[in-house]
């Protein structure tokens, strides 16, 4: 009896193997803010999600495997989110999600855990890194959470050690001031508390937070603020015509600041719009720019004829960054597939299968990531750039590169 029934489990076992290496195709839910308050963003890097599955579909998808995918525009309202996610589960079969916003990822974490679903997301929030939950400070494990960059805290911690470097290259004494600005939201305030712990180990004095809305308005008052706490150093956590709005209000009353902002507050679109407002304005990136020439980016040009097939478009480091985060997906999902089928379970598998891992054909563009089944930090390096406007010309130069310690009281945080 022993004997049949263990020659029955394995062969049912070599069968779902079988079975499942021979998918046709899998679904893929694609989240995007096309139309809320942050589609100035999001829909650039919805389209470097959208064009590279396609792109991929179109030279082979998954080993063969063709990835059906829905991109549903949620305008970032987290109700409008879940319901999508269950959708897709529930209808579609879903093995994975390209997802958005952090309100909205961190409302689907236990979700995406008790379903075993894979979500890539956009928000680069610090509380996404800890798959364990080791960390006390992060509310829930999040086992099922990847992000293609350094977290919004690292990314943070990497522009205060570069203030602090570029405090004392200026001759200054003393201690300079450091202030969060930027809406009371999930988003903005991902790193506020972790990079202020470590601005004041390296020497700050950190000023209250400056509250500003995620829209565009009149920001005066703030700027008052700012200017009369004598801050020295501002970390903007907005984007779009929130940023804007802020750089014109405190060019209007003179405060004279350092602006620092995070990943999706800095990009060639805002300098465009700000025009000679914006001087010296310091932001990070996680890829080259669309006219770098290093290998990688021929792909990623290539991919970008999906949606733009005259290739006269010039995309924004989001777009690219949306590339990588589908390129790495991807081949996830290709080594699921070799290893028994293209399910959540072995996608996260194969999130760990390589070290210094950067996708075949993205050389130069996607920084080589290292993702553990302890530690969701896949990218711990920060590109530190500055942007100028003059004489109608945008400006950008890479001042500084940092690379972030994996401290242990910094995971999830």
């Amino acid at each position: 009896m022993y004997k049949k029934s263990a020659i029955f489990a394995a062969t049912a076992a070599m069968m779902m193997g079988a079975n499942a290496q021979a998918q046709d195709s899998v679904f893929v839910g694609h989240l995007a803010d096309m139309s809320g308050p942050t589609a100035f963003v999001g829909k650039v890097y919805a389209d470097g999600v959208r064009d590279a599955m396609t792109y991929i579909n179109a030279n082979g998808g998954i080993s063969g495997t063709k990835l059906e995918f829905e991109t549903i525009d949620y305008a970032y309202k987290v109700p409008q989110a879940i319901a999508s996610y269950k959708k897709w589960k529930s209808r579609k079969g879903m093995v994975a999600m390209q997802g958005w916003g952090t309100a909205d990822t961190e409302a689907l974490i236990s979700f995406v855990a008790k379903d075993e679903i894979p979500v890539y997301s956009a928000s680069y929030s610090g509380h996404l890194t800890d798959p364990m939950g080791k960390n006390p400070k992060t509310s829930k494990p999040a086992p099922y959470n990847f992000f293609y960059g350094a977290s919004y805290s690292d990314a943070c911690r990497g522009l205060v050690q570069w203030a602090a470097e570029d405090w004392k290259a200026k001759g200054n004494a003393g201690k300079p001031k450091f202030t969060h600005i930027g809406a009371n939201h999930p988003y903005p305030n991902a790193p506020k508390e972790a990079c202020a712990i470590y601005a004041k180990e390296l020497g700050f004095e950190v000023m209250p937070p400056v509250v500003i809305s995620m829209k565009p308005g009149d920001f005066k008052a703030q700027c008052l603020s700012l200017k009369s706490s004598g801050t020295n150093y501002g970390y903007i956590g907005n984007l779009g015509g929130s940023v804007l709005s802020l750089v014109k209000s405190c060019n209007t009353v003179g405060t004279d600041i350092q602006f620092m902002s995070n990943i999706w507050g800095g990009d060639k679109k805002v300098f465009e719009a700000a025009g000679e407002g914006i001087k010296d304005y310091i932001f990070p990136t996680m890829t080259p720019f669309w006219t770098d020439e290093v290998p990688g980016m021929k792909l990623v040009h290539e991919i970008s004829k999906v949606s733009d097939p005259s290739g006269k478009e010039e995309r924004l480091h989001h777009y690219i960054r949306g590339v990588c985060s589908a390129y790495y997906m991807k081949e996830a999902m290709e080594w699921a597939k070799a290893n028994g089928g293209i399910t959540g379970e072995n996608i996260k598998k194969g999130m760990y299968a390589r070290e210094n891992w950067v996708p075949a054909g993205l050389e130069g563009v996607c920084l080589a990531a290292n993702w553990s089944a302890e530690d969701h930090r896949g990218i711990n390096q920060v590109n530190i750039y500055k942007g100028n406007y003059n004489d109608g010309n945008v400006q950008i130069e890479r001042v500084s590169q940092m690379t972030l310690e994996r401290r242990d009281d910094w995971l999830g945080f």
